[in-house]
């Protein structure tokens, strides 16, 4: 505890603020945490991107009501089904053209499903794909099959991730994204701000916004206190130290868990006492209410416990610093190099009081007999620790937060778990063929299935260091109507703010 009263205080400092700008009464001031490194559409499932380029700028065959109950939605596919035991048929809407005045087709929505998925790009797009033979083939101008092996029962889910391109979109990360959205890029200063223009050609109905800019502001209070002076009209993550306004601020579901991925192949990670270690070392109880809001939860599961499978009766890991040091002392005992310094690696940003929570992670840690080496680090630098190749071959524990808000652990399993996964710290047969019959199962088994993978990883692999399922929190300007949700962390859609 002593670890969090010190740094709980930090968060309440505030920073200079960047001076008023001037905006009309139909654009709108966005202030995120992160500045985007690229805007690149088959990388829109990283949050800093997401935000921006998601269903604004680049738009999805099918998209999931979380403000609703409508389940999934027809976006640019109007109806699918299944045209046979492994195919799904998409019907494509028409009369749809991208910004650049082409028009949208089956020919684009094959070109951007095999352009995440090809080796010359890194789309984060395509770890949800991973692990499924997936073959896309045009119909007509308006209709594409995709075949899947196995089968996949919930293809048109899957494909709500899929940002659509135009045919012509080269094999390389773009700095000017066409897409079908309502939206289109105006304006980029790095470093600066990203200003969107809503299109007179979009082929839906019209959005209240105009245009919008977008704002970088590390420091969480300075992005809540700009709200307050009007200089920008939302901030979709502030800390719950700052959430202090009933007028202005809400809190919203999160599908969001923040967790440790361990790489287990390199030493002293390898040894089951001293991963057990490092669950036992940490006091999660007092980060709540402290650093990180009331409500948060202490996580069993990389997923969230309204998705299908979760499993209720694995147990949370209790704080028990006596019994790290022995499992450490038994593991040294044996030859295993626990004092080996392992690198903890935070990304700067990520949620609010990330630098104090992986602070504080470190003294916990340190406490017990581990040698760290905190290093916080901006979103593109963290990539090259969290996903493959890994950057280095030295023990490493990758802090990181993953959202899954669609309910299905399909969308998290392979790539963080599976011994090919791209985020994946295990190799563990077991694990890999609960995946595989998972993913193509359904109803109950499926369930059944994804819940057993839980406890197993859990309990028996201790995967990762699992912490919190998190709690949002933002702030919202009085002239604009927007209420966030479970997707706001992930995606913020211009089409959903209103003017009061």
């Amino acid at each position: 505890m002593k670890y969090i009263t010190a740094l709980a205080g930090l968060l309440l400092a505030s920073t200079a603020m960047s001076p008023a700008f001037a905006q009309d009464n139909h654009d709108v001031t966005v202030v995120l945490a992160e500045e985007a490194d690229v805007i690149e559409p088959c990388m829109a499932t990283r949050s800093n991107i997401g935000r921006i380029v998601l269903q604004n700028i680049s738009e999805t065959l099918t998209e999931l009501d979380v403000r609703g109950d409508k389940g999934l939605m027809p976006r640019l596919a109007e109806s699918w089904e299944m045209a046979g035991d492994n195919t799904w048929r998409f019907h494509l809407r028409e009369g749809v053209k991208f910004s650049d005045g082409s028009d949208f087709d089956a020919e684009d929505v094959k070109h951007s499903f095999e352009r995440a998925g090809s080796d010359q790009i890194t789309c984060e797009i395509s770890r949800y794909y991973e692990g499924i033979d997936i073959t896309p083939k045009v119909v007509d101008a308006h209709t594409i099959d995709f075949t899947t092996e196995p089968a996949q029962p919930i293809l048109p889910l899957l494909l709500s991730l899929l940002t659509i391109v135009p045919s012509e979109t080269p094999l390389e990360f773009t700095r000017n994204p066409i897409g079908t959205g309502p939206y289109m890029l105006a304006e980029w200063n790095p470093g600066q701000d990203i200003k969107l223009a809503r299109r007179d050609d979009y082929w839906g109905e019209a959005p209240a916004v105009t245009g919008a800019t977008y704002l970088f502001r590390t420091d969480a209070a300075v992005r809540a206190a700009m709200v307050q002076t009007g200089e920008a009209d939302i901030a979709p993550s502030i800390s719950a130290t700052d959430a202090t306004d009933p007028e202005m601020d809400f809190s919203y579901p999160n599908s969001e868990t923040t967790y440790l991925r361990i790489d287990q192949n390199v030493a002293p990670l390898g040894d089951k006492r001293v991963r057990e270690a490092l669950n036992l070392a940490l006091d999660r109880e007092a980060f709540i209410g402290t650093i990180l809001a009331e409500g948060t939860q202490i996580a069993t599961a990389i997923n969230v416990p309204t998705t299908l499978g979760w499993n209720p009766d694995v147990t949370a890991w209790p704080y028990d610093p006596d019994k790290a040091r022995a499992l450490l002392a038994e593991a040294k005992a044996d030859g295993v190099p626990v004092e080996t310094t392992i690198s903890l690696i935070g990304r700067t940003g990520n949620f609010p009081g990330a630098t104090e929570v992986f602070e504080a992670i470190q003294g916990m840690l340190t406490d017990v007999g581990f040698n760290i080496d905190l290093q916080m680090v901006e979103v593109a630098e963290h990539e090259q620790y969290y996903s493959k190749p890994y950057v280095e071959d030295r023990p490493i524990l990758v802090g990181a937060q993953h959202d899954n808000s669609r309910g299905d652990p399909v969308f998290s399993m392979y790539f963080k778990y599976h011994s090919e996964g791209r985020q994946s710290g295990i190799n563990d047969p077991k694990v890999d063929e609960l995946i595989e019959t998972a993913t193509a199962a359904t109803g109950e088994e499926r369930s059944a299935l994804w819940s057993e993978l839980f406890a197993y990883l859990h309990d028996d692999v201790v995967a990762d260091v699992l912490l919190f399922h998190m709690v949002g929190h933002a702030r919202v300007g009085g002239r604009v109507d927007f209420t966030p949700t479970i997707a706001t962390n992930s995606s913020l859609q211009l089409s959903e703010i209103g003017f009061k």
